[in-house]
């Protein structure tokens, strides 16, 4: 089984610092703390930033100083999220993509969160995943529910995305597909062969469907963004997040991938 690659999502778009005091909210905390994730096992960093305020924030010159910061000390995959939910419109979406990276993620479809709409309507997925393409930005297919996998696969069936596909399931979100191990089979089973995937467990379901996902050959993407927890009543950190899940594929007898390790798997172009 090749290496597991764990993916950081450190800050997210919700949560504050009232809510755990390790999140990670001005660029000089989000590179930080990346730093320390990549020494915990981490090899992807998906990026969210905030304005003064904590409030989820569409600049691109925020996105730009978090890169800045981790120029010439990390060996971190660079992946922008392209989430609309700082009142983005398509055009500042697509300006966070001027900023150095590898990889950004791609929400293929609509999603009712507990509060709001996640609106992400067909010709914003297309023109997100073009300039993706035009900028040799490998998309992850966010996927919340079974029917944007198809969505994904239309896109590469169109041209606007190259095999082979990466996924990112979204799992246990109010709203969007239940975290259990039935869901993830079938997940898996729609995907094409030679497609690579990810699990984002949210809450409590982060370590289950994350040991889910190691003994399935998947990779697991841990962190604040998805869960504010240890366990029960005890809050986690990111460090501790990446540790524990690290210490469990290895316990399991699945080695942990390296950044470069992780850029062979997902066919990164060198």
């Amino acid at each position: 089984m090749e290496k597991l690659i764990i993916t950081i999502a450190p800050t997210g778009s919700v949560p504050k610092k009232k809510h755990n005091k390790y999140i990670p909210i001005t660029p000089s905390e989000i590179a930080e703390c990346a730093l320390r994730c990549e020494d915990a096992g981490a090899s992807v960093l998906h990026i969210h930033v905030r304005d003064e305020n904590e409030n989820p924030s569409d600049d691109p010159a925020l996105f730009q100083e978090v890169v800045d910061k981790l120029k010439g000390r990390s060996n971190l995959i660079i992946q922008i999220s392209t989430g609309g939910r700082a009142n983005a419109t398509l055009e500042s979406r697509k300006a966070r993509l001027a900023v150095p990276c590898e990889m950004a993620s791609l929400t293929t479809g609509s999603v009712n969160f507990p509060n709001s709409v996640y609106a992400n309507p067909p010709d914003l997925v297309s023109a997100l995943a073009a300039e993706m393409k035009e900028r040799g930005i490998k998309p992850e297919m966010e996927i919340f529910d079974v029917s944007m996998i198809n969505a994904a696969i239309d896109l590469r069936d169109r041209g606007l995305a190259d095999d082979p596909l990466h996924f990112d399931f979204v799992m246990g979100l109010k709203g969007a597909q239940p975290a259990t191990i039935e869901h993830l089979v079938y997940l898996r089973s729609l995907i094409p062969h030679e497609s690579t995937w990810t699990v984002a467990g949210i809450g409590a379901a982060q370590l289950v469907m994350g040991t889910h996902a190691i003994l399935m050959g998947g990779h697991v993407r841990v962190g604040l963004e998805d869960n504010l927890y240890l366990r029960k009543g005890v809050l986690a950190s990111n460090e501790m997040l990446v540790e524990r899940i690290a210490r469990i594929s290895r316990e399991l007898g699945r080695d942990i991938a390296t950044p470069d390790e992780a850029r062979t798997i997902l066919h990164l172009s060198p």
